[in-house]
């Protein structure tokens, strides 16, 4: 049979389980076996178990449970009304600066979790219900807390980027760097539209009910700035040789939890359990998508299908920048319905040797991925950072927090083809740092 037949019945036989609801770790275990068994033979089976345990059986991993902790530990706490106080306390008098507070928190808390859900849910309590009070419309209001909470898989330290590092074998530590630049001009493009959008509807001079002094906005800090010098001491880690991603994360994870702890008296077996239980849910479900996907992509390359689609493009005559638009456009699909793992972890492995050939960046291509995630997590019909802001807000139709959110997936196209105009906006901080790539 042809690498194209094969191809295409994997293709509908991994859409089919997909669509059919099952979880994405047992749907693509399921298709890697059964495309095995049919494909190869039962003797091909033998290899599966010594293919799921060594695709896990990487030190590097090991930083996934730990970054994990670190953000369940700070989304626990009250890290996160605090954080959003603090930022509304020195902003309330900038045009629009209880929006802007909220974005900024949520890029700050972003890179505190490194979860899109926990940073929607632990910034979206606090600043919905003030927003809407003080008078902003439900879409501004619901809409810039779901766009601002896709920041967690761009800003580092990103689980996003540990996943596509796995999954390319790339540098962490080069793929962290590189979303720094990008983080900061999503931010920025987010403020800016957030202001075009309050003058839009004139509501740019909604100011507080409450005036706070220097001495209230100094008064904010002490609890916040202990977590943000964790994330600074754990990049200074990374990127200053003293750790690996997985030390600096093991650190970082256990100094967060002490904080937890300490600052907010989080000393009950309870609240160190219900650390615990979220990241031991979150982590294994990660994992076993490693493991699963990483069965999937030895599938794909035993039956020559990733081989045959990257020669079948390299034979192409074709533009490698209308190469990129198509693989943006899958991707975009892809994210409105699959999570970010899952699509990262099945695709980056077979993209991969088509954009060597093309002669693109791995690194850079990383960020445009997670770009590319980002506007699947507030598009529907997945969208899972709707959902959340939902859950927040429920006298909210989901229709008002989809449009309050339609421009920031404008932003995120736009940052997207700037990245590609200009793409040392992601490259010439990793190159800067650890050297150029080799």
């Amino acid at each position: 049979m042809s690498p194209i037949v094969m191809g295409l019945a994997v293709f509908a036989g991994t859409l089919l389980v997909l669509l059919s609801g099952t979880p994405v770790a047992f749907a693509l275990g399921i298709v890697s076996m059964v495309s095995l068994l049919v494909f190869e033979g039962p003797g091909s089976l033998h290899i599966l178990a010594e293919t799921l345990f060594g695709g896990l059986d990487d030190f590097t991993l090991v930083s996934i449970p730990m970054f994990v902790m670190m953000g369940t530990a700070v989304a626990v706490s009250g890290a996160g009304s605090d954080l959003y106080e603090a930022l509304d306390r020195w902003l309330y008098r900038v045009p629009g600066g209880l929006v802007i507070s909220n974005l900024g928190a949520c890029a700050l808390f972003a890179a505190l979790t490194g979860s899109s859900p926990a940073t929607c849910a632990a910034i979206g309590k606090m600043g919905i219900p003030e927003m809407r009070q003080r008078g902003f419309p439900d879409e501004i209001a619901t809409g810039s807390i779901a766009a601002g909470g896709t920041l967690g898989i761009l800003i580092p330290p990103s689980l996003t980027f540990i996943l596509y590092g796995i999954a390319t074998e790339s540098s962490i530590g080069r793929l962290f760097l590189a979303g720094v630049g990008p983080g900061i001009l999503l931010t920025l493009m987010f403020i800016a539209w957030t202001m075009f959008a309050l003058r839009h509807h004139r509501l740019s001079d909604v100011q507080a009910s409450v005036v706070w002094s220097w001495r209230d906005r100094f008064a904010a800090l002490p609890k916040v700035l202990p977590f943000l010098a964790i994330i600074g001491a754990v990049m200074w880690a990374l990127y200053g040789g003293v750790a690996t991603p997985s030390e600096a994360a093991g650190v970082g994870a256990a100094f967060c939890v002490i904080l937890a702890m300490t600052v907010y008296r989080m000393w009950r077996w309870q609240d160190l359990w219900r650390i615990l239980q979220a990241t031991t849910r979150e982590s294994v479900m990660i994992l076993m998508i490693i493991g699963t996907a990483i069965l999937f992509s030895y599938m794909l390359t035993s039956l020559y299908l990733t081989q045959s689609l990257a020669e079948w493009i390299a034979g192409l005559d074709v533009n490698r920048w209308v190469l990129m638009v198509w693989i943006n456009l899958l991707l975009l699909v892809a994210g409105c319905f699959l999570p970010p793992a899952a699509v990262i972890l099945m695709t980056a492995p077979i993209l991969l040797p088509i954009l060597k050939v093309a002669g693109f960046d791995p690194i850079w291509f990383g960020v445009i991925m997670t770009i590319n995630m980002e506007v699947g997590l507030i598009t529907p019909p997945v969208g899972l950072n709707l959902f959340v802001i939902n859950g927040i807000a429920p006298d909210v139709p989901l229709q008002k927090i989809l449009k309050g959110a339609v421009g920031y997936v404008l932003c995120m196209l736009v940052a997207i083809v700037v990245l590609c105009f200009v793409p040392e906006i992601a490259t010439w901080l990793p190159d800067r740092v650890m050297g150029p790539a080799m």
